[in-house]
């Protein structure tokens, strides 16, 4: 009986979520899935953990969801008309302190074959040969990019990140992984775009990666989408659950950008707590050229926000998804009912709350706001708090190394992991749909275990993550997915 219960539970977890994007923030707005170049799609900030790293703090915005592999010819380039950001705030009042731009440039090098004494430019758009090292005699399209740091103001003044050796403020960006012919060992030719990076106002050097990876997310979505088609698990449900469905992006990659950078030169004061999130911007105006190509002019406008994973999937209604695309944390008092009254736990309870699903009663749900807005009293909220969304991380605590950490981050006693910042490891997806079911009820923290009554169950997407997803020394997300399947 008690499987029964609890595989109905679940069922019920797959139905409220199947009109929303089940993933972190992979095609979660209307407009974004115009752009998918500049979407967001997860965000993670937490302290290093590979071995001697331990007192620096590594973020990674990754963007350009469901990459297949082998998406050539053009593969997946970042967008040169685009403006990447990574905003920092260290003194919690919703405003970003320290503003990371990237901006990318392509160059086509207009490689060419003679061809019956003629030389015809050749249409492989990234490469005529194999690939070994940066910017190779065999590339056709050099990618390059640059980094400034804005403080204050993310429109300010901008200094620029340069090569801790050379000195150079222009970066390589590796092609993605066509296949093994193009490219025989990707994993150390990625590794050659590993850069130790200086850092205006920091006398640490840093480290920085931006390039192709396997996506760590994992979700089950397409038996989710096709009415709830899942195999319900057959016995143990608690013990196996979390290990019977499939992870939908296990043949996905995705485009990361990955900066290190000491802890020292994040903080301010004596405020441990640094909030964090990624936006991604496009000029205001755009003119399509009959020849092709298009020119872009005008303002920034920011059209991809994420902070905390989720939020705009499950949480934020169908008709603000732009909305808070566009917005700031400063302005998310605009979307406080959707925390306060979230309707997820009632769309679950409606279809199977008679199977023990029953939603929380605490309104308004304070335990929401503290996950979500303001960060948890003892763990990461900071000194001084303005409610807003966003990745908050408690540099105090130490970082747990691969083999130790905990999937369920605080709730199964790892506090360096979420909703402390967020690690590749994290299954925020899991942790999330428990929280929002009341499992901070069951901690006294927002409200009292009877404000719950379904706030002890293991609710579960059931796509499970483990150790073999992410690797233990930067840029800690795996090697992308070769395009070619040969060896």
């Amino acid at each position: 009986m008690a499987t029964i219960k609890h595989t109905a539970i679940q069922l019920a977890l797959l139905s409220a979520l199947a009109p929303a994007a089940l993933a972190s923030s992979h095609r979660e707005a209307p407009f974004i899935t115009r752009e998918p170049k500049v979407d967001a799609t997860d965000f993670y900030m937490f302290r290093s953990y590979e071995t001697g790293r331990e007192q620096f703090v590594t973020l990674v915005a990754n963007y350009s969801p469901l990459q297949d592999a082998y998406g050539g010819p053009n593969y997946f380039m970042m967008d040169p008309d685009a403006l990447y950001e990574i905003h920092i705030d260290n003194n919690g009042d919703a405003r970003e302190d320290l503003t990371f731009q990237f901006r990318f440039t392509n160059t086509i090098k207009n490689g060419a074959f003679t061809v019956g004494g003629k030389k015809v430019p050749i249409p492989l758009v990234i490469n005529g040969g194999p690939i070994s090292d940066v910017n190779p005699a065999g590339l056709n399209v050099r990618e390059t990019f640059t980094v400034d740091l804005v403080r204050g103001d993310r429109r300010g003044v901008r200094q620029a990140l340069r090569h801790a050796g050379s000195g150079a403020n222009v970066f390589d960006k590796p092609i993605d992984n066509i296949g093994n012919k193009s490219i025989p060992d990707y994993a150390a030719y990625a590794g050659k775009h590993v850069v130790p990076v200086a850092i205006p106002g920091c006398t640490v050097p840093g480290r920085m990666f931006v390039g192709q990876r396997k996506d760590p997310f994992v979700v089950n979505l397409g038996e989710t989408f096709d009415l709830i088609n899942i195999k319900a698990p057959a016995v143990e449900f608690l013990a196996n659950a979390e290990k019977n469905a499939r992870d939908d992006l296990y043949d996905k990659n995705v485009t990361s950008i990955v900066l290190e950078v000491a802890t020292s030169c994040l903080v301010s004061g004596n405020e441990p707590v640094i909030g964090g999130w990624t936006t991604a911007s496009l000029r205001q105006g755009r003119l399509l050229s009959p020849n092709g190509g298009s020119r872009e002019g005008g303002a920034w406008t920011q059209v991809s926000r994420l902070g905390m994973p989720l939020v705009n999937e499950v949480v934020i209604g169908l008709k603000d998804k732009d909305r808070f695309n566009h917005s700031k944390p400063l302005q998310d008092a605009q979307f406080a009912d959707y925390v306060t009254n979230p309707t997820l736990p009632a769309l679950v309870e409606v279809l199977f709350g008679s199977a023990g699903a029953k939603a929380p009663t605490n309104f308004p749900r304070k335990d929401l706001v503290t996950a979500f807005l303001t960060g948890v009293p003892g763990l990461n909220q900071p000194a001084r708090v303005k409610p807003a969304e966003m990745l908050r991380l408690n540099t105090a605590i130490a970082p747990v190394a691969k083999g130790a950490q905990k999937r369920l981050g605080v709730i199964d006693g790892d506090n360096a992991g979420f909703p402390n910042g967020r690690r590749p490891g994290d299954d925020v997806v899991d942790i999330a749909l428990r929280v929002v079911m009341g499992k901070l009820c069951t901690l006294n923290i927002g409200c009292a275990p009877g404000d719950a009554p379904a706030g002890a169950i293991r609710f579960t997407d059931g796509a499970f993550v483990d150790d073999s997803y992410f690797n233990a020394s930067f840029p800690y997300l795996r090697t992308p997915i070769a395009g070619s399947p040969q060896q």
